[in-house]
């Protein structure tokens, strides 16, 4: 039963294959049209060859939203890192911050003061100067509408205030040292163009004014939009490409049956047999790189709904799953299956081995998670499907339409739950729709994603901190599944005023213990950060051999090191 899925997902790349040769060749693509009507799926490439075309956000149309306040999956790429700045980028691969819309950042007050040093040769892309009071008035805007306030900042600060045009203050109520990460990566917009905007909530931002490499809404229509770079980009000499180009590509057949034509420069893919059917291709330019640092994926439960909020069967739901299977069949081997931790190699140097050992509710055991079932008293009935108090275990599992590696593992998570009586129905959605469903809780279960941040406090702060539950309804940046553990909140608080390596190490070991044994949701395997580049009309991308960067175009700000290093041959 559990290999029912090759024979189809070969039938799939074998399509796949066969669709790349019949159009081989066929370099002519019809022009956009207006704005308004229907175009065809890939639109006509722009008159420059210097403009990179990126694919990313897969969905059938776009909408026109560059608001860099909202959560990236609501706006178009790269609104919150590429049209808009921060103060600093983390790097994942160096480990370190890099200075940006800042030179400088120091800690101060028994680390209740961070104080940063803003560039003074900065411009807004409309020639009005970039001053600390920008970064003032955007941190005003957070506290002002709370739905902006993505990570809860103003739980913890006080104030922010700009001390001269290049220095600005933010007063914390304790010391939280973790926070450098949700200061520094806020993108920062002009206060004289967003002063008057009566509700920067629902505030589309059609055309903006910001200081990034790419602030020039060159064109936009439904199925295509282009950006042109900023006159007035403060980095001498960048970006060197004169703008990016976005095609709409409803799923991930359509993105990568374009990126294997070679009519995309860059992408965040997943491609399966990706030597055979890219590299193949063309190996003097076609290259990908897929380290195991991206966001660990998740089955979120959403545990506000019974009987989800049962730790008992989430870890029986976690039995029943066979990872290695989800691995080979759905990732094509890209990846391993999730420890109990839920880490991935960024963050290796953190993983607790007691955790990992006492976490057996990863290992696939139907015997084990039917006798827990068993015990927890949802009881098997004449057609298969268990039930407790005349209620069935029979859910949603909501995946995005065309995200085709992960349908195949959501398709395997429904067989294998079905095999100890719990009945899952796969739900397959718009991104918009099924990212609204994630961030307000209206689910059962989801596929999804977790952050991807410079330590382990972020990662389960997002899984466990009672700071980060919102109710059903309302839009949660992170901890979709809404679960807070009271016992987790003194370890973080500890955390936040550590400075001493080996004693944040001693806090993270805890956290990953009750991890373990409140199983939040259902970690399957570290996501690879998926990269895929073609050097053919352009160079500079990060890769194994130089690893300046992540590749990937999928976490922001992070792909703003890489926008500002491409150049076009």
């Amino acid at each position: 039963m559990r290999d029912w899925f090759l024979p189809r997902r070969t039938l799939v790349l074998s399509a796949l294959l066969l669709s790349v040769g019949a159009m081989t060749g066929c370099d002519k693509q019809p022009k956009p049209t207006p704005e308004g009507q229907k175009a065809p799926l890939t639109a006509a490439k722009p008159a420059t060859d210097t403009f990179l075309t990126v694919s990313i956000e897969q969905q059938a149309s776009w909408v026109r939203n560059f608001n860099p306040l909202l959560a990236p999956g609501n706006v178009r790429w790269p609104t919150v890192a590429g049209i808009y700045e921060p103060l600093l980028v983390y790097n994942t691969m160096k480990g370190e911050f890099t200075p940006w819309l800042a030179s400088k950042y120091e800690w101060s007050n028994g680390n209740k003061t961070l104080t940063f040093t803003t560039r003074s040769n900065v411009k807004w892309s409309d020639g009005q100067p970039f001053t600390a009071k920008d970064v003032a008035f955007t941190f005003g805007l957070l506290k002002k509408h709370a739905a902006l306030d993505l990570h809860g900042v103003w739980k913890w600060l006080s104030a922010v205030e700009a001390k001269g045009d290049t220095t600005v203050e933010f007063t914390l109520t304790r010391p939280y040292v973790p926070g450098l990460t949700y200061l520094g990566h806020q993108p920062i917009v002009p206060e004289h163009k967003w002063k008057d905007v009566t509700d920067p909530v629902t505030y589309t931002n059609e055309n903006p004014v910001a200081t990034g490499p790419f602030t020039e809404v060159k064109t936009f229509q439904n199925q295509i939009y282009e950006l042109g770079r900023n006159p007035s980009y403060w980095q001498e000499g960048k970006p060197a490409i004169k703008g990016l180009r976005f095609p709409a590509y409803p799923g991930n057949d359509q993105a990568n049956l374009a990126l294997l034509n070679g009519e995309v420069d860059w992408a965040g893919n997943f491609v399966p047999e990706i030597e055979k059917v890219y590299v193949g291709k063309d190996p003097a330019n076609h290259h990908y790189w897929f380290p195991l640092v991206g966001s660990t994926v998740f089955v979120y439960t959403n545990t506000t709904k019974k009987p989800l909020d049962d730790a008992r069967l989430r870890k029986a739901l976690s039995m029943a799953l066979d990872r290695e299977q989800i691995v080979k069949v759905a990732m094509n081997n890209y990846t391993r299956p999730a420890d109990a931790t839920a880490l991935s190699d960024a963050h290796e140097r953190w993983r607790n081995p007691k955790a990992v050992e006492a976490g057996d509710w990863v290992k696939f055991d139907v015997a084990k998670a039917n006798q827990l079932l068993d015990e927890a008293g949802y009881a098997k009935g004449a057609d298969g499907t268990r039930a407790k108090d005349g209620k069935p275990l029979r859910f949603d599992i909501n995946v995005v339409t065309g995200w085709s590696d992960w349908v195949r593992a959501a398709q395997i998570v429904t067989q294998q739950l079905k095999q100890v009586g719990v009945d899952v129905t796969l739900k397959t959605y718009d991104f918009s729709a099924f990212f609204e469903a994630l961030q307000k809780g209206t689910f059962d279960l989801s596929m999804g994603w977790s952050n991807e941040e410079p330590t382990p406090y972020n990662f389960y702060r997002d899984l466990l901190g009672t700071a980060t539950v919102r109710p059903v309804g309302e839009a949660a940046a992170r901890n979709w599944h809404r679960f807070g553990a009271k016992q987790a909140d003194p370890l973080f608080e500890a955390f936040e005023a550590a400075t001493a390596t080996a004693d944040q190490k001693k806090i993270l070991d805890q956290l990953q213990m009750l991890f373990v044994e409140t199983v939040p949701s259902i970690p399957l395997f570290p996501g690879p950060s998926w990269g895929e580049y073609n050097t053919k009309r352009f160079t500079g991308f990060p890769s194994k051999e130089n690893p300046y960067a992540k590749l990937s175009p999928n976490n922001p700000p992070e792909y703003l090191l890489v926008l500002t290093e491409l150049k076009p041959k």
